[in-house]
């Protein structure tokens, strides 16, 4: 990592260029901003510690210029004159972190190194956006949240090994789409990519399907068969839900990744093969070992590397995108959604994550009657989520009470006499409470 300090006090030039050098940093220093503008355009530069005033050209400057001849750069502005204003001024400009000086070395360090491993993340990312461009993926992947583009990062870089990865992560959180994009970015991209879910095969079949048979070899064996394993041959094997392999089928497995061979059910010859296996999982594979339901030599063979898919509920940022892209995708015309129904969306902790998500927004846009997805069109379990869990007791009440006064107005097409009666109270008492709530067909 290269870092460069520009200031002009040589006491603080000379203290931060000696303690980053002590750390492993290579680090370039200038005495003002002319110099150190001259440096940053000339060298790989990935941070720069900027201080605000100085003779010449001020660090506000300084930092425009720079930003401008590298966007990707990092940059933290030092100040001994900190105040809100000069903060946010300096962060519109640009600036990535603002510091006071004097400086807390060891704070100093932790920020360094996280600005350098963002700007790792954000490179890892170009590279997966440039290939997605060239070679698009049947399934978009979406990642505007933190946590979602740290999986990328991991993936882009998994990608150029054959090591086997195993993918963590719950139900529906998008674990398959990891495993075909590592298969994407990969050297191995123009061979095969073949799955199989090891839940849903009976285990008298489980070897058939990963390691084909003979002609023969048992009743209903009528011709010769591939398994998985040959059909993956020079490509990538993705085994979802690996926890539920049978036991005694694992050494089997154990033995083709150590030595490369299958041999078929019925045949005692060896064939070479040339796969780089992913798993997937949804469970914890290493409770699962020290439990013995899963072979411990074998947990850490397919866990060389690993890559943790985020829940819905890390990603939230992201809900969004996802929603624009469903309602695309399951809309019969254009149809959007009310900054209501959207912010209903995204406090909901979705706990089939991407999946669920995917499924209610199939089912509203199909039920829906108009361009516009209001909170009433959503299910109910996500409008009485918000409603029963936020809040003081009081507030959590008088949301239930709007919600069902709304619920039963809907389901009466808003004639009040109806909804009256299905609640149980008068058509005044309705009135009011309609006001009260601020209930109207037109806001709802």
């Amino acid at each position: 990592m290269t870092v460069l300090v520009v200031d002009d006090d040589p006491v603080q030039v000379e203290l931060l260029t000696g303690f980053l050098k002590k750390q492993g940093v290579k680090v370039f220093s200038a005495p003002n901003g002319d110099e150190g503008l001259k440096i940053f355009l000339r060298e790989p530069v990935r941070v720069v510690l900027l201080d605000q005033r100085m003779p010449g050209p001020s660090g506000d400057k300084v930092l425009k210029a720079m930003k401008e001849a590298n966007p990707m750069a990092r940059i933290i502005m030092v100040t001994a004159y900190a105040d809100v204003h000069t903060a946010v001024g300096a962060m519109k400009d640009g600036a990535d972190e603002f510091l006071e000086k004097p400086l807390d070395l060891k704070l100093l360090l932790e920020k360094i190194n996280a600005l350098d491993s963002d700007m790792g993340v954000d490179e890892d990312l170009l590279v997966v956006e440039d290939e997605l461009e060239r070679r698009p993926l049947p399934l978009k992947v979406i990642a505007r949240s933190p946590a979602m583009q740290k999986v990328l990062s991991a993936v882009r870089r998994v990608s150029d090994t054959d090591w086997p990865v195993l993918i963590e992560g719950e139900t529906g959180t998008g674990k398959e789409v990891m495993a075909r994009l590592i298969h994407h970015l990969s050297s191995r991209r123009d061979h095969p990519f073949v799955d199989l879910n090891c839940a849903a095969i009976p285990e008298n079949l489980f070897e058939s399907e990963l390691f084909g048979h003979e002609k023969g070899s048992f009743t209903g064996a009528v011709s010769d068969r591939k398994g998985r394993f040959e059909l993956a041959d020079g490509g990538s094997l993705f085994l979802d839900e690996i926890g539920e392999m049978p036991l005694l089928l694992q050494p089997k497995l154990l033995r083709v990744i150590q030595e490369g061979k299958i041999s078929r059910v019925g045949s005692e010859k060896s064939l070479p093969v040339n796969v780089r296996l992913i798993s997937a999982t949804n469970k914890d594979l290493k409770q699962s070992a020290d439990e013995g339901r899963f072979r411990q030599d074998l947990f850490y063979r397919v866990k060389v590397l690993e890559i943790k898919t985020p829940s819905l509920r890390e990603r939230k940022e992201d809900i969004p995108d996802l929603v624009a892209f469903f309602v695309e995708k399951y809309g019969k015309g254009p149809v959007r959604m009310t900054p209501e129904a959207m912010d209903m969306l995204v406090k909901y902790p979705f706990p089939g994550n991407v999946r669920e998500l995917e499924h209610v927004i199939q089912r509203t846009v199909t039920m829906v009657r108009s361009s516009l997805i209001r909170p009433s069109d959503l299910p109910e379990e996500i409008r009485h989520h918000s409603l029963t869990t936020q809040g003081s007791l009081t507030e959590r009440l008088e949301n239930l009470e709007k919600a069902l006064i709304r619920a039963s107005l809907t389901e009466s097409n808003w004639v009040q006499t109806r909804a009256a009666e299905r609640l149980g109270i008068s058509e005044r008492v309705l009135r009011y409470k309609m006001q009260k709530h601020n209930l109207s067909k037109e806001v709802s």
